[in-house]
């Protein structure tokens, strides 16, 4: 296993399979990607990438992007992952608008779990958020990724101030009676652009709300991110990334931009390292080893 120069072990992959989106969110950093060239790493590129993600017992990954299911070879991406020795679990973000259509393929392709964004379940809010109306077609996708099997399935939610700030009671009664997992995460930003100034909203007293009413409250490995189990059912998980630096210590993570340069941290990109082009050019499993080495020993937390 490969750890950074700050002792941290990396122990899962996220790699973008694409920046096109069929949504507008006015908040997206788009996995910090900061280009949008258009290009996307072809099946097998990602296949081997995992190849040599695995070799260091990274056996996670989980599948983003933009919205990786604009990706009509998205389900042969998943079989390839699968198909690769040494990885245990694929899991997926997605908005959920056509999950209905690909949960069952990607169920029988290896995919395990789902995250799907969901910021409101009020139609106008919906539009305004995402600049399309199309809150049925994604409480639709959510509800097929159960009937399929896809566990856990988790509702990731953005606190945005003054926005939806209102709605989470809503929210865990919506995700506890169709059997999710609720993510209320902290609005990030990498450069603290003028909508993180205006929406985006503390989560202490979410936090103070959810203690006070669960039976049981865990720390995850990940992050140290805090897991409430409230009474009555239903499990929330609470994200807040700016300005932790507990969050950072305890990150575990590399991720892959769409065009196929590994990138160390979300909230930087003045370290990455281009890994598809060398593949391209007929770099050996050994070189392209030591651009995975190289890549882990730039990491390092960005909240101090």
């Amino acid at each position: 296993m490969l750890t950074d120069p700050c002792g941290r072990p990396v122990e899962n992959i996220r790699i973008s399979v694409t920046q096109r989106c069929n949504l507008e969110c006015f908040y997206c950093h788009r996995e910090g990607e900061d280009l949008k060239n258009g290009e996307e790493m072809t099946p097998e590129e990602i296949q081997r990438i995992m190849e040599i993600a695995a070799s260091f017992s990274i056996g996670k990954v989980k599948l983003t992007g933009g919205e990786p299911l604009l990706r009509k070879d998205i389900v042969e991406i998943a079989q390839k992952i699968n198909s690769t020795r040494g990885v245990q679990e694929i899991s997926m973000t997605t908005n959920g608008i056509l999950l209905s259509k690909y949960a069952e393929r990607l169920k029988d392709a290896g995919l395990v779990r789902v995250n799907v964004s969901l910021d409101t379940l009020k139609p106008e809010k919906f539009k305004q958020i995402t600049g399309v109306d199309a809150l049925r077609e994604v409480v639709s996708g959510i509800q097929a990724a159960v009937k399929t099997g896809l566990d856990p399935v988790k509702v990731n939610t953005v606190l945005l101030r003054d926005l939806n700030d209102d709605e989470i009671g809503d929210m865990i009664k919506f995700t506890r009676e169709n059997g999710l997992v609720l993510q209320v995460i902290e609005l990030e930003s990498t450069d603290e652009t003028e909508a993180y100034r205006k929406y985006h909203a503390e989560l202490k007293e979410i936090e103070e709300f959810l203690k006070n009413n669960a039976e049981k409250v865990v720390t995850r490995q990940m992050h140290h991110r805090r897991k409430y189990l409230l009474r009555g059912g239903g499990e929330v998980e609470v994200v807040n990334p700016m300005h932790n630096t507990e969050f950072c210590r305890h990150c575990n993570r590399i991720r892959v931009t769409s065009d196929g340069k590994l990138k160390p941290c979300l909230l930087k990109n003045d370290n990455l390292i281009d890994f598809v082009v060398p593949m391209r050019k007929g770099a050996s499993d050994d070189m392209l080893k030591a651009l995975f080495t190289e890549a882990v020993k730039r990491r390092e937390p960005f909240f101090t």
